[in-house]
C-alpha cells in the first residue's frame, strides 16, 4: 500500500467520455483517458484491506488481485501490476471495458465513499502493455502431443483455449460466424468495444499456436464424430443465445427483429463499412427490454439516425434506497443509452411497466403500430420497428444433440464439475450456466481448462 491516506486525500475521478450528442455521430468508442498523474491518484485510494471484498465472492469471479494491481498504478510500475493483473485475468481489455464491475460495488472504500476506479484502473494496465510491446506472443516451450477441440469462441472458449494451449496442448477453436469472438464480436456494438482489441487479442493466440476455423458449425458443417476422433477432448462453449419470444411474437409481422439479428446486421456494416442489412435508419423505433442489449439497441438506433426511440420496460421505474453492503449487484451508473436519447430526443426514452400485446400490420404484412399496456391501461404507439431484447432462454439443442448430449430442464448442458457426462466432452461458459457477464464466462473458461487438462495429463498446475 504506497499512499496510507490515499482514500481520505483523493477523491473518485472516472475517465471523461465525448459529449452524447457528439459521439452519437459514429461507431468509435467514446472513452477518454486520465492523464498519468491522475491515474496514479486512482490507484492510491485503494485501501489495501484487511479482507479485500472486491476479489471475494462479493465482488470478482476471477478473484483478480486487487489491491496488488491497484498498488502498482499508484507507483507507476505498470508492468508489474500487469504480472499480477495476468495471473487470474486472459482478457483484461475486454472486462475493462464491458464488465459491470461487480468489484467496485463490494469495495470497502464505498461504504462510505466513492469505490475505487477498479475497471479503468484494469484496463489502463492492460492497454499500457500493448502500447508499450509488453504483449508479444508466448509460446509453449514444450508440446504435451495431445489436441484438443473448443467449440464456440466467445470469452469462455477464449479463455479456455489460452489456458489449455499455455499447458502445450494443440488447440483448434471452431466458431460458426465469420469472425471470432462469440458475443464479444457481434453482440457488442463497436462503440462499447471496438472490434480491433478482438481481432488483436485474436492475432496473438494464432502467433502462440491456436488455430481458428471459422464459418463451421459444429455438428453441422463439421460432425460431431470427427471431432472426437481427431481430437484427445472437446470442449463446448456454444453460449446461450436463444432468444426469449414475446407472446405477441406468435404473429409476427416484418419490422420485428431480435436484438442480437439487429446488433450482428449493425457491426457487420461498420466493419464492412457499407449500410446494415436491418437498419433503424429514419424509423419510429420500439426496443423491447430494461438490460445491457436493450441499451446497446437504443444507442445503435440513435447512431443509425432513427426517427424516435422509445424503450419498453417491463419493470417499474427503479426506486433510489440504501442497500446492503457488500451487494454483488452493479452499480447505479448513468447509462450510456439513455443519456444519449436524452441528448438527441430531449426526453429519457424509457417506457416503464409497459409490454406490447399485440403488434398491428398493413396488408403487405408490415408492421405499423403496436398495442401496449401500459400499468394496465392500453393504448397504441406507431412503430415501423420493433426490436426485442428480452433476454435469451438457454443453448441451442442442435450441438449438443450432435455430440450425443441433452439439454437439462433449463436449456443448459453440464454438472458442477464442467462435465457432459460423455467422457473426454466438457462443457463451459453460458452453455452451462446460463446466460451471464463476460468476467463470469472468462472465469467459466479458466476453470473448465482445469479439468479438460487434468484429464488429459492427471493432474493440472493450471
Amino acid at each position: 500500500m504506497g499512499k496510507a491516506d490515499g482514500f481520505l486525500k483523493y477523491q473518485r475521478k472516472e475517465a471523461p467520455s465525448l459529449p452524447p450528442a457528439e459521439r452519437t455521430q459514429g461507431f468509435q468508442e467514446f472513452h477518454l483517458s486520465l492523464k498519468e498523474a491522475e491515474r496514479r491518484e486512482q490507484g492510491a485510494r485503494c485501501m489495501n484491506c484487511g479482507v479485500p471484498f472486491c476479489q471475494s465472492a462479493f465482488g470478482c469471479p476471477l478473484k483478480n488481485l486487487i489491491p496488488e494491481w491497484n498498488d502498482e498504478v499508484f507507483s507507476g510500475n505498470m508492468r508489474h501490476g500487469l504480472s499480477r493483473l495476468l495471473k487470474t485475468n486472459n482478457f483484461p481489455e475486454f472486462t475493462g471495458r464491458v464488465c459491470p464491475a461487480l468489484c467496485e460495488t463490494a469495495c470497502v472504500c464505498g461504504l462510505n465513499d466513492s469505490p475505487v476506479t477498479i475497471r479503468e484502473n484494469e484496463l489502463s494496465l492492460i492497454e499500457a502493455a500493448w502500447e508499450n510491446g509488453w504483449m508479444a506472443p508466448s509460446v509453449p516451450s514444450v508440446r504435451s502431443g495431445k489436441k484438443i477441440a473448443v467449440i464456440g469462441s466467445g470469452p469462455a472458449g477464449l479463455a479456455a483455449a489460452d489456458q489449455l494451449n499455455s499447458r502445450g496442448h494443440s488447440v483448434t477453436v471452431y466458431e460458426q460466424a465469420d469472425l471470432p469472438g462469440g458475443l464479444l464480436m457481434y453482440g457488442i456494438p463497436n462503440m462499447k468495444l471496438d472490434k480491433t482489441v478482438i481481432l488483436r487479442r485474436i492475432e496473438k493466440m494464432k502467433a502462440e499456436g491456436i488455430s481458428f476455423i471459422c464459418g463451421t458449425k459444429a455438428g453441422r458443417d463439421i460432425s460431431a464424430k470427427s471431432l472426437r476422433d481427431a481430437n484427445d477432448a472437446v470442449v463446448l462453449c456454444c453460449g446461450a443465445g436463444i432468444p426469449r419470444q414475446l407472446e405477441a411474437e406468435k404473429e409476427k409481422p416484418e419490422g420485428v427483429y431480435q436484438a442480437l439479428e439487429y446488433l450482428t446486421a449493425s457491426t457487420k456494416a461498420v466493419l464492412k463499412r457499407e449500410s446494415p442489412a436491418v437498419s433503424a435508419g429514419g424509423k419510429t423505433i420500439l426496443v423491447v427490454g430494461n438490460g445491457d442489449t436493450a441499451s446497446d439497441c437504443v444507442a445503435t438506433a440513435i447512431r443509425q439516425g432513427a426517427r424516435s426511440v422509445k424503450q419498453l420496460v417491463r419493470k417499474p421505474a427503479p426506486v433510489e434506497k440504501q442497500i446492503a453492503w457488500p451487494h454483488p449487484g452493479r452499480l447505479q451508473r448513468p447509462d450510456y443509452a439513455q443519456e444519449e436519447a436524452q441528448a438527441v430526443f430531449g426526453e429519457d426514452p424509457r417506457m416503464y411497466q409497459t409490454e406490447i400485446k399485440k403488434f398491428i400490420s398493413d396488408a403487405d404484412g408490415r408492421l405499423t403500430s403496436v398495442i401496449i399496456s401500459t400499468c394496465g391501461k392500453e393504448s397504441e404507439l406507431p412503430a415501423d420497428m420493433v426490436i426485442v431484447a428480452a433476454g435469451f432462454s438457454g443453448a441451442d439443442p442442435e450441438t449438443a444433440a450432435a455430440f450425443g448430449l441433452s439439454l437439462n430442464e433449463r436449456n443448459r448442458l453440464g454438472n458442477a464439475a464442467y462435465e457432459t457426462g460423455e467422457n473426454g466432452i466438457f462443457v463451459c461458459g453460458d452453455m452451462r450456466r446460463g446466460p451471464s457477464l463476460v468476467v463470469w464466462a472468462i472465469a467459466e473458461g479458466r476453470e473448465c481448462a482445469k479439468k479438460a487438462d487434468r484429464y488429459l495429463e492427471g493432474y493440472t498446475n493450471l
